[in-house]
């Protein structure tokens, strides 16, 4: 794909921080400073935190996967805009670890096809292959082996089974190790 050049951000969100009104919701304006230093690449946000203590931790993806690249150009991006001498903090831009679980519909579209491990809140663990994902709920088809009436061995059979994203504590990506 072509990489697009980095948004520059607008004048009155650039006064917005240099008044210093990011300190008093840093969520929301760091969220936007990603946003908009991703707008024309193909990355999205996973996740924007800021900790006590000033720490901002940010976590983008992308269909490819997050090259190191992606995530300096987003650091400089940010740190131009926030002033360090304003507020100090610390800053971590990063890539959704492969492992991590998916917080956002992209990483479920992302990963179908993919085998996926889904923990329910009822405490099940189940492994599958993600076969669609939409707003509300995601199918997982797993393999099952069952015993028939006409043969002596287990057969596998296929069920999708689908989940409402409020079921689940978590779906992540299953790497299996041949």
């Amino acid at each position: 794909g072509v990489k697009m050049p980095i948004q520059v951000l607008d004048q009155s969100t650039i006064n917005k921080i240099a008044a210093g009104e990011v300190i008093e919701r840093p969520s929301s304006v760091v969220k936007e400073l990603v946003e908009k230093g991703l707008s024309g690449t193909d990355c999205f946000i996973v996740d924007v935190q800021v900790k006590p203590g000033n720490s901002i931790i940010i976590e983008i993806d992308n269909e490819d996967g997050i090259d190191i690249e992606q995530c300096s150009t987003l650091h400089r991006i940010i740190e131009e805009h926030l002033d360090r001498d304003i507020e100090d903090y610390e800053l971590e831009v990063g890539s959704a670890g492969i492992t991590s679980p998916f917080k956002v519909l992209k990483q479920y579209k992302k990963n179908i096809g993919n085998e996926v491990e889904v923990l329910t809140k009822s405490g099940l663990k189940l492994n599958g292959i993600l076969k669609e994902a939409d707003e509300d709920k995601f199918t997982v088809t797993i393999t099952k082996k069952v015993k028939t009436e006409t043969s002596k061995r287990k057969v596998e059979v296929s069920e999708d089974l689908v989940f409402g994203y409020d079921e689940i504590k978590y779906t992540k990506y299953l790497i299996r190790f041949k």
